[in-house]
């Protein structure tokens, strides 16, 4: 008896979306302490403004075969220390979209477009938050 063996070759493929991959990347972004907002640009603002929520404001990705490439623009929370909300947004945000994805993040680029003062802070014009720090 003979058998036929037939090989049948399979390219199964799965393809996510640069959406799929910013709005991961901005909630990830966007649980980091410190992080008061991400900042999109027109066609953000214009999206709000239609009211439609865009949770991949501020967020550009660059796809390739297997790799990804993201850059983040944030506005950071008066009295954080810059450079570790940047370095803890870079981690957090390549931890969760590898871990989700199974794409490989090359790298992660963070803008800092500003800082966000609290509405406490203007209106005593900072004195008060400054002699709080200094008394302290």
């Amino acid at each position: 008896m003979t058998e036929v063996v037939k090989k049948v070759a399979r390219e199964d493929k799965i393809k996510i979306s640069e959406e799929v991959i910013a709005t991961i990347a901005g909630i990830a972004a966007s649980e980091v302490d410190g992080v008061a907002s991400l900042s999109g640009g027109i066609a953000d603002g214009i999206a709000s403004m239609l009211g439609r929520k865009n949770l991949g404001k501020g967020v550009k990705v660059e796809m390739g075969e297997k790799e990804v490439i993201i850059d983040l623009s944030i506005v950071v929370e008066y009295g954080s220390k810059i450079h570790i909300v940047a370095k803890d947004i870079q981690s957090r945000v390549r931890e969760v979209v590898e871990d989700m994805t199974g794409l490989t993040v090359v790298e992660v680029n963070v803008n800092v477009l500003g800082v966000n003062i609290d509405k406490d802070f203007k209106k005593t014009d900072g004195k008060e938050k400054i002699e709080e720090i200094t008394l302290a």
